[in-house]
């Protein structure tokens, strides 16, 4: 079991924790997107192509946490988008031509190499470029094509993400647009405690996993989590109220017949828990009472 915050270390924690991380790191985060959008730009094989370089995760969405923060960036192809079962045959596949998901990957690959030299091509989803102390973080360089999914009910008759084709021959949709969207409109309804309060989570997961208390998470996991939380609950007394009443709404979810079936991902597009989901039920009962606990909610 973890050790048990004071109620003035909680406070003085929370206060910490619950702002991004400064102008220094910052100025670190955009130097990297800045690189790679460089390099793309620069690869002659892309010149005139409809492709878009944009970070994602919890660097664009602000809920990312000081001394944690690497950059996950996209590199999506648009044109030729793809798409999969009634909406192929009936608006016909666009994934034709010679931007192959290999293609497309070993020319990422090149115009990485080209811009910062060597570069870790093993992964199967991303490639990874390391960190360079006090200039840059790592960096995650994801090649990636539009998907596309048609549905009457949303804005403009789709929804749009990317599809990220693994080595392994499985495939990744990702919404990256919709998790940020939805992630500031909720940020703004809870008077930004909503990404302060995942901030706070994220800062606690880290902890626990160091101590040996919880296995490590993927820093989204806390963000999905806190997604969860109705609006009105964050904006309950004290800062640290939002905090300890988020927690208790998650376990009192996580708890219920139900409740682990109707949780979503910030993208509003994808179930919490499921199949090809790196964590479980089990693992997220497991952070929010150790959380609990850590944070001296007990008392």
């Amino acid at each position: 079991m973890a050790r048990q915050l004071t109620p003035g270390q909680r406070l003085g924690l929370i206060s910490k924790w619950r702002n991004p991380p400064g102008p220094s790191e910052q100025v670190r985060l955009e130097r990297a997107e800045r690189m790679v959008k460089e390099a793309v730009r620069q690869h002659e094989p892309f010149l005139g192509l409809d492709i878009t370089v944009a970070s994602k995760g919890s660097y664009p969405n602000n809920t990312n946490v000081r001394g944690d923060s690497d950059v996950d960036i996209m590199v999506k192809l648009n044109d030729p988008s793809h798409t999969e079962g009634p909406a192929e045959w009936w608006f016909g596949p666009r994934h034709t031509g010679p931007w192959t998901k290999d293609k497309l990957r070993q020319e990422v690959h090149a115009a990485l190499v080209g811009r910062f030299g060597p570069v870790n091509a093993d992964g199967n989803l991303a490639f990874f470029i390391p960190e360079v102390v006090n200039s840059r973080p790592s960096i995650d360089v994801v090649p990636c094509f539009k998907w596309v999914v048609y549905d009457p009910t949303a804005a403009g008759g789709r929804y749009e993400g990317s599809v990220v084709y693994g080595r392994d021959g499985k495939k990744v949709i990702n919404w990256p647009e919709l998790q940020l969207a939805n992630g500031r409109a909720k940020n703004t309804k809870t008077k930004l405690r909503y990404k302060f309060v995942v901030r706070v989570l994220k800062n606690v997961e880290n902890d626990l996993a160091a101590e040996g208390v919880i296995k490590p998470l993927p820093s989204y996991f806390s963000e999905c989590l806190i997604y969860n939380v109705p609006d009105s609950v964050f904006l309950a007394g004290e800062f640290d109220d939002a905090v300890r009443v988020s927690l208790l709404e998650v376990h009192r979810q996580l708890t219920s017949l139900f409740g682990p079936s109707r949780m979503r991902e910030p993208n509003g597009m994808k179930k919490l828990f499921g199949q090809g989901q790196k964590w479980d039920e089990k693992d997220a009962r497991n952070l929010i009472t150790s959380a609990w606990h850590y944070l001296g909610y007990e008392g």
